[in-house]
């Protein structure tokens, strides 16, 4: 049964809603625009039946807003009914470029301003909703998952707060530590891995890589990391190398402890291509050290790839690395921010997700199993087939 046979073969959950936050407009127009373009072109004697009421639609946006006051407060607001629907609501809590007025001073959003906004809209819904789940690709507040002393789990909070108001599942991608499902045991939570857009966007700009073990390894640029890079590895059927970090525990810099130097495990990259794998580039230091001990080792082309590129500390490191020829790619996805700057680099890969958040969305409407688009294992090695065809 094909995926479009077995949608037409169930009931769905109920209308979909989707709610994108001014911090995803941009995503979640082009879910939308992906869902309408399958959902018309599908025929079924049930679509005209009353369990699929509201299924077609012009669009699938809910008019939802988040105004606020002259002292920074805010409120949540939805301007069409959602009782009865099945609604997912999307929001990136790292996109800094949102601004608003406080006391009369420009103030970017941060984190928490857009985690507060998700669940004032969640508020709005007044549990009308048959559904709620939350789409938030950078999970909020995940890199403090675990306590190294008196310190807050903000991320575990953050997750029982969601579940208290009325969400039923949460969607994540590439969760810094996905243990920390285990403080809503009760309640769905899925961290994506977007392992086969990732190969699909490399092979799509490299035309002259070779696939085996003799040619490409890939890197985890710390001990952190260490499944992730497993899980490519035995997927491409590549050697794995790693960098473990060697800090100075008797300092703090930036809220961590700095790094001495990276020592290299695995065997030799003479004359290899390395895909460093990493949840996310922050400020890249940790990435283009590694980049520049692979070049030093006299690796053949260094790809940097990353969920998350949040590039706190700018780009103008990653420009003088490239223009060196000590990286030659980074690809990182657009589930946040991406800065127009970032978009026009000669060296930068956009991994677009929209059509897989979408096809996450329809699939779940419809009460159907995502195992299978969660597991790209089949879908790589057909693009690898074609690619070597090529």
């Amino acid at each position: 049964m094909t995926r479009e046979e077995m949608h037409l073969d169930t009931i769905p959950i109920g209308p979909l809603g989707i709610i994108a936050l001014p911090s995803c407009k941009e995503m979640g127009k082009k879910i939308n625009e992906y869902i309408i373009a399958w959902r018309q072109k599908r025929e079924g004697e049930h679509i005209s039946t009353l369990p699929f009421n509201g299924y077609l639609k012009d669009s699938y946006l809910v008019d939802a807003k988040v105004p606020r006051f002259g002292t920074g407060e805010a409120k949540g607001a939805i301007n069409e009914s959602v009782r009865g629907s099945d609604l997912y609501i999307i929001t990136d809590v790292t996109n800094y470029s949102i601004t608003y007025s406080l006391f009369g001073c420009e103030n970017h959003m941060s984190p928490d301003d857009h985690f507060q906004d998700l669940k004032r809209v969640i508020a709005a819904v007044g549990g009308k909703a048959r559904k709620i789940t939350v789409i938030m690709p950078f999970l909020y507040e995940s890199r403090q998952h675990k306590r190294t002393g008196r310190e807050s789990l903000d991320c575990a909070l953050a997750l029982q707060e969601l579940t208290s108001m009325g969400v039923e599942n949460i969607i994540t991608f590439d969760a810094h530590d996905p243990r920390v499902q285990n403080a809503i045991p009760l309640k769905g939570f899925e961290t994506v891995t977007p392992a086969y857009q990732y190969i699909k966007s490399l092979l799509q700009n490299e035309p002259d890589l070779k696939i085996d073990s003799d040619h490409m390894m890939i890197i985890s640029p710390d001990e952190g990391g260490t499944s992730r890079a497993v899980y490519y590895s035995n997927l491409l059927g590549l050697d794995l190398g790693m960098f473990y970090k060697r800090r100075d525990y008797t300092k703090i810099v930036n809220g961590r402890n700095p790094i001495v130097a990276h020592e290299f495990l695995g065997s030799s990259v003479e004359g290899k291509d390395c895909l460093v794998i990493d949840d996310m580039i922050s400020s890249g230091e940790s990435m283009l050290d590694v980049a520049k001990e692979l070049k030093k080792r006299n690796a053949r082309k260094v790809f940097l790839a990353s969920s998350f590129g949040l590039f706190t500390n700018g780009l103008s490191k990653f420009d003088e690395y490239y223009e060196n020829g000590l990286i030659d790619r980074i690809l990182t996805t657009n589930l946040i921010y991406q800065t127009p700057e970032l978009l026009q680099k000669p060296y930068y890969i956009n991994v677009d997700m929209s059509k897989y958040i979408a096809l996450i969305i329809d699939t779940l409407n419809h009460d159907c199993s995502i195992s299978e688009l969660l597991n790209p294992v089949s879908r790589i090695h057909s693009i690898m087939e074609k690619y070597e065809q090529a």
